[in-house]
């Protein structure tokens, strides 16, 4: 491990701001998963020990050179320097073993990380998020997964309404969550090719991607409140999904 002196907040070659990562678990799970190369990790003085870091450039700095860098204080004493988030191809999404997580253009990237939290714990073969319509994966987003992302394949596509047209060729069934489905989720014979569909913050699915599903299901609520937030909700089914496994 290395140790360089501070110095000025690095940049991208084409003068663009640098791609990061910020928290603990984030940074650690980034390195431990190697797909994404690290130019060096921004630290407090007390991580710069940290066994994760071995064999990677750190930079010893003050906690608010770190909130500066990372834009936020909840950088919880690392940071770290990094590329674009590389983006898995669809189809090997669909290849892959486990169901299938889709977000028809959830909004908060804090959402967008938890889910992939879920579908990476649950065993899912991966996410599918739009191209357009979603945050996409950022540091928030990295930050809210604990890291998962950097170990689950999750893939962009153009439109979530052909990509669910398409899944009859790839063996693949879709279910749609929807509050007013006639069928309670626990009703449906769940099985590996599942692929989850769950609809934006407080909107749900979008009226076409909704008549697209093979399926739509429930979560039954017995309380006062109407709803669970989305990242619960995702939880629920999932875990519903691999019961048999």
């Amino acid at each position: 491990m290395s140790t360089r002196r501070p110095g000025r907040r690095p940049r991208k070659p084409d003068g663009d701001a640098p791609v990061l990562v910020y928290g603990r678990n984030p940074v650690r799970e980034l390195i431990r998963a190697g797909r994404r190369p690290v130019s060096e990790v921004w630290v407090l003085e007390q991580a710069a020990d940290d066994a994760a870091l071995e064999g990677v450039s750190v930079v010893v700095k003050s906690r608010d050179a770190l909130a500066r860098l990372a834009g936020t204080g909840d950088h919880q004493g690392m940071v770290a320097i990094t590329v674009d988030y590389p983006y898995a191809d669809p189809q090997s999404v669909l290849e892959g073993s486990g169901p299938v997580m889709v977000l028809d253009e959830v909004q908060d990237p804090r959402n967008l990380g938890a889910v992939a939290r879920v579908a990476d714990a649950a065993g899912f073969a991966g996410l599918v998020i739009p191209t357009r319509g979603s945050p996409g994966i950022t540091p928030v987003a990295c930050k809210a997964s604990a890291g998962a992302v950097e170990h689950l394949d999750i893939a962009r596509v153009g439109s979530i309404v052909a990509f669910i047209n398409d899944l009859a060729g790839s063996g693949r069934w879709a279910a749609g969550a929807d509050a007013d489905a006639g069928t309670d989720y626990r009703e449906l014979e769940w099985d590996p090719s599942a692929v989850i569909v769950l609809g934006a913050e407080g909107a749900g699915l979008r009226p076409r991607v909704r008549e697209v599903c093979d399926r739509l299901v429930r979560i039954p609520m017995r309380g006062s409140v109407g709803s669970l937030n989305l990242s619960t909700a995702a939880a629920v089914l999932a875990f519903q999904a691999v019961a048999g496994d």
